[in-house]
């Protein structure tokens, strides 16, 4: 198999298998007969193979790259599966840190073609089973399933997992999920099943509630990560990081209920080496130190609420590059945009990405300074430019931006 072979099979998953829809809606099936009836063909992967399941609106892909890094310095092999990818599609499939192989990514999708018509999977559950074969085929201690949207009717929910936590529930995917947070939090309490430990690590009392009352449905252990205290840190920064690694304090203990053992210093040790040893970024990502470069992938109401808030912290004159997609609600973001900052508004590359001309009227509103571009690139090579070595540069909004920016600016090695 060739790059260019490999690349010809992953650009035809995505024109069979559309993960959005060309009018930006999202490519979402609902229900898991569809997913049942995959997992089936292909002789029911996820039932041979040791599961952990996080979801949650925010924080569920720290925490189970944090996680994996515990287990990963506790001696075990680890099967990690997020999304979106920033660059490559084998980030959302990892092994210890290692990205899926590509062969058996191509030969994989060469099997869609021998699958019944009556299947027909959507782009997220083709990449579940994909997951779920990968590591059941590389023989992992345990696979960590990141909820792709909601929870409830999300394909990772065919799992029977040791334990499920839920980070938190904020507003988002609102058009699929719910317009208020109890119905979105009862989406997301969908992944507790009987008997199954749920962590939870939302600190509002009535996403706690709901959270609670569907676990005592399912007579599932509840137990409330917020109550912890600890001092532990992570190499991954960002002020919101406190909370997730309380939830990964929580599950382990959960874990070592089960007699799974993880010694302390490997809790300690593994925290601190999230990024060596997941390969994890997008997070406050530090880029650079002159200038000083962030970037970091929250891109909803309740993220952007805490990105910015700690960018507000910092005391240096700012160059944020920003840019979204069409579903975003661009006037919420408007009211939360960081102080003492020129700001730079750039088109994603996918077909989703919104081009800032379109919302100007907003930005004119703003009454910041502003530029448009037509690219991230172009963003942050003017943001680079204007930049001193006393301030700084941010790079967000969007999975898809930081993607850009990282695909143009950052050596990845195999």
């Amino acid at each position: 198999m060739t790059n260019e072979q490999y690349q010809e099979a992953i650009d035809w998953l995505f024109v069979q298998m559309p993960n959005y829809q060309i009018d930006g809606q999202k490519a979402y099936k609902p229900g898991l007969d569809n997913i049942t009836k995959l997992c089936a063909y292909f002789g029911n992967p996820q039932d041979k193979i040791k599961c952990i399941h996080i979801g949650g609106t925010n924080g569920k892909g720290s925490s189970s790259n944090m996680l994996s890094s515990v287990l990963q310095e506790a001696g075990y092999k680890v099967g990690l599966y997020n999304s979106p990818h920033l660059i490559d599609f084998t980030e959302r499939i990892k092994v210890n840190g290692k990205n899926c192989n590509k062969e058996f990514v191509f030969d994989f999708i060469q099997k869609l073609k021998n699958i019944p018509e009556d299947i027909r999977p959507s782009f997220f559950e083709f990449t579940t089973i994909m997951a779920f074969e990968y590591f059941y085929q590389q023989k992992v201690d345990f696979a960590i399933i990141e909820v792709g949207l909601g929870g409830r009717l999300d394909s990772t929910n065919i799992i029977n997992p040791l334990v499920s936590a839920i980070t938190n529930v904020q507003l988002d995917h609102q058009n699929i999920l719910g317009d208020t947070i109890e119905e979105i939090a009862m989406e997301k309490a969908g992944i507790i099943k009987k008997n199954i430990p749920i962590i939870s690590g939302d600190e509002n009392e009535v996403v706690k509630n709901i959270i609670k009352e569907k676990a005592t449905h399912e007579n599932a252990p509840f137990i409330d990560a917020t109550l912890l205290h600890t001092d532990l840190s992570s190499d991954l920064k960002g002020n919101y990081q406190k909370k997730n690694i309380r939830v990964v304090l929580a599950i382990i203990e959960e874990l070592k209920k089960l007699q799974v053992n993880i010694p302390n210093e490997h809790i300690e040790k593994g925290l601190l080496n999230v990024h060596e040893n997941t390969g994890f970024i997008g997070r406050w990502f530090e880029f650079s130190k002159d200038p000083l470069t962030i970037c970091d992938t929250g891109h909803n109401q309740a993220g952007l609420e805490y990105v910015f808030s700690q960018l507000n912290s910092i005391d240096k004159h700012k160059h944020i590059i920003l840019g979204f997609v069409n579903d975003k609600k661009i006037d919420e973001v408007m009211e939360l945009l960081p102080e003492n900052s020129e700001f730079y508004f750039a088109k994603p590359s996918i077909n989703r990405g919104r081009h800032p001309e379109d919302y100007e009227n907003l930005l004119q509103e703003a009454k910041i300074f502003y530029k448009i571009f037509n690219s991230v690139q172009e963003a942050y090579l003017s943001a680079k430019e204007q930049c001193t070595s006393e301030e700084m540069i941010f790079i967000g909004g969007s999975n898809f931006v930081v993607g850009d920016f990282l695909e143009k600016n950052l050596e990845f090695k195999e």
